[in-house]
């Protein structure tokens, strides 16, 4: 796409953000499986981690992609980005899937409005940072500054 960046000089930046965003994707589900033990793996409970409510079908669903999101920081070289972009998109299905659903029976990854801000947020922060982190060729970074300057 022309309109992506390419070589953005605070890749570094934005690639470090995907890792600690990954990381608190992690974090978030060990410590939603440590509070959810015991209980079924969809169970629609009173139980919440860091404010959010969760249960063990949803931490270990956080645990898996922020895994993906680490395992594409330490990859780099553009799979970082589709990973991120792919995630995101996916999240934001996942957090306005269980806003539609959050006072329903439906509500199987047992949300609460904090998660659906928080999972919203942390797809967005993905995005950008699919966005901004593409590497190339210095042909490729020449294309879009000359393409940035046509708008």
């Amino acid at each position: 796409m022309a309109h992506t960046p390419v070589n953005h000089p605070a890749r570094p930046i934005y690639r470090a953000i995907g890792g600690l965003t990954g990381l608190y994707l992690v974090v978030f589900g060990v410590l939603g499986i440590i509070a959810s033990a015991g209980n079924e793996v969809l169970a629609q409970d009173d139980t919440k981690v860091l404010g959010q409510g969760t249960n063990l079908g949803f931490s270990l669903l956080c645990v898996l992609l922020g895994l993906l999101v680490l395992a594409g920081t330490a990859l780099g070289r553009n799979i970082d980005v589709a990973i991120n972009q792919w995630l995101a998109y996916a999240l934001m299905v996942i957090s306005l899937g269980g806003l539609a659903f959050i006072r329903t029976d439906a509500n199987f990854f047992n949300f609460s409005i904090i998660t659906v801000i928080v999972v919203m947020s942390a797809a967005l922060v993905l995005l950008m940072v699919g966005m901004y982190g593409k590497v190339g060729t210095e042909e490729e970074s020449e294309a879009w500054k000359k393409a940035r300057l046509v708008l």
